[in-house]
């Protein structure tokens, strides 16, 4: 019985230990699956955080596409109100054309590009005496650029037509140093005039810069040079400006002068000479280039004694290039001309030689040094000859009269000869070389 005892003991130990083993083995393996378990969830859980980092950044960057795209239809948006508003103005302006019985003696643009205060100042003088006529002479502000103010200004005026001209092609200068702005301006005039002549069907333009007053009889001079215009087409633009124009140098508003040298400045052209100039206009300087003898092909512009537009741009492309000098000191013309009443048939191209050539021929000749003193004492007419280019260089700087010559032709010359006052109404005849024998008279 005992030893049934002990063996029952002996058997209960086994399984005790063996339970105990299990329960060691059972803990070890619930142990490991726990850390397993762990890492598992750990794993998890920075994978979700992942998720969501890139979750979130697609979202930020499709808030961006959509922001953008917002962005795009509103620029969208902006242009074709833009384009409307363009469209519209246009309709505008040539259905109060269409509506005036009365055909247009010509279109009057004014260039601009970023001075909204010259702008401003031009505009406003020219409707002062272009408003009781503004059927015979519509005017538009040509707008180079973007420039916001300069926009405004224009578009604040509904007595005007605006038109833009959006170039955004690279300038290409042809020698180094040139300033980009003389080669944008001459792309611009261009663009311009052929809205003008081509779109708009003008007959006739004039062209003013965005830095310019005109005179009371503006307008009324050009109507009266439209027929000359028309008529002598050995006449190849009609200008409002005068190189000598300084209150020195002039007396007479009505005297009005022929001219191998192109002014500018406030000047008419005919659609039949845009037609010829068009297809061949100059990439920059396109004034320099209209005074070559082989553009103007001997033709002549006709000019005032007396400006009847007054520069006042001391700051634009020119950097204020002798102002100062030549266009502060210019006088505009304050004396309301009749032209209707004007017979102006001395200016047509077989009269003009003779009509000048007899004024010429009762100037006084002055000859040898100190002519400035000759000529101030003498009554009436003097006549001056130089030999040469430098020698009209001369003679000119001691007057105080442009200097300048292009192509062989002095400014304001008419064949070699220029003409201004001094100090009273005295005219000064400078007389080229050849200019007695063009004109038919006999040296004295």
């Amino acid at each position: 019985m005992a030893k049934v005892f002990c063996d029952f003991r002996f058997l209960l130990l086994v399984a005790a230990g063996i339970f105990i083993y299990i329960q060691m083995r059972l803990f070890a393996t619930q142990s490991g699956y726990a850390d397993r378990l762990a890492a598992a969830i750990e794993a998890e859980n920075h994978c979700t955080s992942q998720m969501r980092s890139l979750i979130d950044q697609i979202s930020l960057q499709q808030g961006r596409i959509v922001a953008l795209e917002e962005e795009r239809k509103r620029r969208d948006q902006e242009c074709g109100q833009m384009k409307s508003l363009v469209q519209d103005l246009e309709r505008k302006d040539l259905q109060r054309l269409t509506d005036k019985m009365q055909v247009p003696v010509a279109a009057v643009v004014i260039i601009a590009c970023n001075r909204a205060d010259y702008l401003e100042r031009t505009i406003n003088s020219v409707l002062k005496h272009q408003r009781p006529i503004s059927s015979r002479f519509p005017l538009f502000v040509s707008q180079d650029g973007s420039n916001p103010d300069v926009k405004s200004t224009a578009l604040n005026y509904d007595q005007l037509s605006y038109m833009q001209h959006l170039d955004f092609e690279p300038v290409q200068t042809e020698r180094p140093g040139e300033l980009i702005a003389y080669y944008k301006i001459a792309r611009h005039y261009k663009w311009a005039l052929d809205q003008l002549f081509y779109k708009h069907n003008f007959s006739r333009v004039i062209i003013l810069e965005d830095d310019m007053d005109i005179a009371p009889d503006f307008f009324d001079y050009f109507e009266a040079a439209a027929t000359l215009l028309d008529k002598d087409k050995s006449i190849m633009a009609v200008s409002s400006w005068n190189d000598n124009g300084q209150k020195q140098f002039v007396h007479d508003p009505y005297e009005l002068y022929r001219s191998d040298f192109f002014p500018g400045l406030g000047w008419m052209l005919a659609r039949s000479i845009w037609d010829e100039l068009s297809p061949k206009w100059p990439r920059a300087y396109w004034d320099d280039w209209l005074r070559l003898k082989e553009n103007h092909k001997g033709r002549q512009f006709i000019r005032p004694e007396v400006c009847r537009t007054y520069n006042f741009g001391e700051h634009g492309s020119s950097l204020g290039q002798f102002f100062k000098q030549y266009l502060e000191p210019i006088k505009l013309n304050d004396v309301k001309v009749n032209w209707r009443s004007m017979d102006l048939s001395y200016l047509l191209e077989d009269k003009y030689s003779m009509h000048f050539s007899n004024t010429v021929k009762k100037a006084t000749p002055v000859y040898g040094a100190g002519v400035v003193l000759k000529a101030y004492n003498i009554d009436g007419d003097v006549r001056i000859k130089y030999r040469d280019q430098s020698d009209f260089e001369n003679i000119a700087r001691q007057f105080g009269i442009f200097q300048e010559w292009k192509d062989g032709i002095p400014r304001t010359a008419y064949k070699g000869v220029v003409v201004f006052r001094h100090q009273t109404s005295r005219r000064i005849f400078l007389i080229g070389p050849e200019s007695l024998k063009l004109l038919q008279i006999e040296e004295s």
